[in-house]
């Protein structure tokens, strides 16, 4: 097996014999401009893959894709003479498509900024429709506002412990018992409906 850089070598080779053959040696009428970009060549030498652009449209590719697979007989016995291999390498052409995506890309990439400039034009005068600043902010409080704060706190805890009072004098007996028998030191539980507060003791 040969190795890596025998066959860069042949298929740089190889590339030129093909390109200058192309030119000058074809007649077919089929053939319309093409352009080799490059070849590949199997480490054992045996294959020889030659990628090519054709310039216009579909149907000159197909043209001369047809072309050129008439020609490869004439082509391979051409690069044999050139090269003096012992094998000749069989020819195999594809159409190389990286230039055209390239191109696609580059159309896509031109019209990409046309839209941009065009959005920009439109921006540029635009005013938005609500708030200038949208994000909510940290509230800055003022010591005068802490003071209201802190009264407004104290003036909602007087009013739970009047609730507080209100509910306590609500329970009538109930809690006077309670407190009495707290200070006497005994447990003293809330009578049933109709029943005694001292049952059971």
């Amino acid at each position: 097996m040969a190795d890596p850089a025998r066959a860069r070598k042949l298929a740089v080779r190889i590339r030129e014999v093909v390109a200058s053959a192309l030119e000058r040696g074809v007649k077919d009428p089929r053939l319309g401009m093409v352009t080799v970009t490059e070849v590949r060549v199997t480490p054992d030498l045996v294959d020889a893959t030659v990628f090519y652009t054709v310039y216009g449209d579909e149907d000159a590719r197909r043209a001369s894709a047809e072309a050129l697979e008439s020609a490869r007989g004439l082509l391979r016995s051409q690069v044999g003479r050139a090269t003096g291999v012992k094998v000749t390498p069989t020819l195999t052409f594809v159409h190389d498509r990286l230039p055209d995506d390239a191109k696609h890309l580059e159309d896509l990439i031109s019209v990409a900024r046309e839209r941009d400039a065009r959005l920009a034009e439109v921006r540029r005068d635009a005013r938005p429709a609500g708030d200038e600043d949208p994000y909510r902010r940290p509230r800055t409080v003022d010591e005068d506002d802490e003071d209201e704060d802190l009264v407004d706190e104290f003036d909602e805890f007087d009013r739970v412990e009047e609730l507080d009072a209100d509910a306590g004098d609500a329970l009538g007996g109930d809690a006077g018992a309670r407190e009495a028998g707290a200070s006497a030191g005994r447990q003293v539980y809330p009578a049933s409906p109709g029943g005694d507060p001292t049952a059971g003791r």
